[in-house]
């Protein structure tokens, strides 16, 4: 097996997966954002953004707080540092894998 496949295997995989990607890239640069925010910004549905929330949630990535603004509900996410430090270690990860690949094709 070659050194790409091994460090494309070893990418996390429950980030590298496009809707949570887009949701770990928007949190990253936020303290927190409410669902309806994350929702409208991804263009997600209600139910699938839930959905990949709760995947990141489970894993300790996302902490979720589901509080009230007067009397409507309100959702807020943010990244825990354990989601921080993945996004980050992924990131990496992902452009030493894209470095490698582009110094590749300009070689001789």
């Amino acid at each position: 097996m070659s050194a790409d496949i091994r460090n494309i295997l070893n990418i996390d995989r429950l980030i590298h997966e496009p809707a949570r990607l887009i949701i770990m890239t928007m949190l990253n640069v936020v303290e927190s954002a409410d669902f309806l925010f994350l929702q409208r910004e991804t263009g997600l549905t209600k139910g699938n953004l839930s959905a990949h929330l709760t995947k990141l949630e489970e894993t300790g990535y996302v902490a979720i707080e589901k509080t009230y603004k007067g009397k409507i509900p309100l959702t807020v996410c943010r990244l825990t540092e354990e989601g921080r430090k993945a996004y980050r270690q992924y990131r990496t990860q992902w452009h030493d894998l894209m470095s490698r690949k582009q110094r590749r094709r300009s070689e001789p």
